[in-house]
């Protein structure tokens, strides 16, 4: 019988490596220091290029979270394909050292408008 041919697997792009989560965040299941909900809007701390030595992931976030926006934790996760608790694990991280600045969420009076919960829903269901 001829040899059929072997399915080959997909090789990540030059350039980019893929870190086990566990490694990103040292095994820990809680952030230190910073506090991060899934809407507290995070901004990289530098504006320009990242540090090439930093993790793929780190990269990624740093450079979607580019001054003067910034992107709510739940945009970050959503759009890096990464459940929300690691996520504040990477950015919990990010934070204590300084790469990221974070910004709390709205006060509870103003995320009980429905119009804003609505707009939030559509942003995240056309991500």
């Amino acid at each position: 019988m001829p040899d059929e041919p072997q399915p080959q697997s997909q090789p990540l792009p030059v350039g980019r490596r893929r870190t086990r989560l566990y490694a990103l965040t040292d095994g820990r299941t809680a952030a230190a220091h910073a506090v991060l909900t899934m809407d507290t809007t995070i901004t990289a701390a530098a504006d320009g290029e990242v540090d090439g030595t930093l993790p793929t992931e780190w990269q990624e976030i740093l450079a979607m979270c580019a001054p003067p926006g910034g992107r709510a934790v739940a945009e970050i996760a959503a759009r890096m394909h990464i459940r929300l608790t690691p996520m504040t694990l990477l950015l919990g991280e990010l934070a204590d050292r300084g790469l990221i600045h974070h910004r709390p969420p709205l006060a509870v009076a103003d995320t009980t408008d429905v119009h804003l919960l609505q707009r939030i829903r559509d942003s995240l269901a056309r991500i």
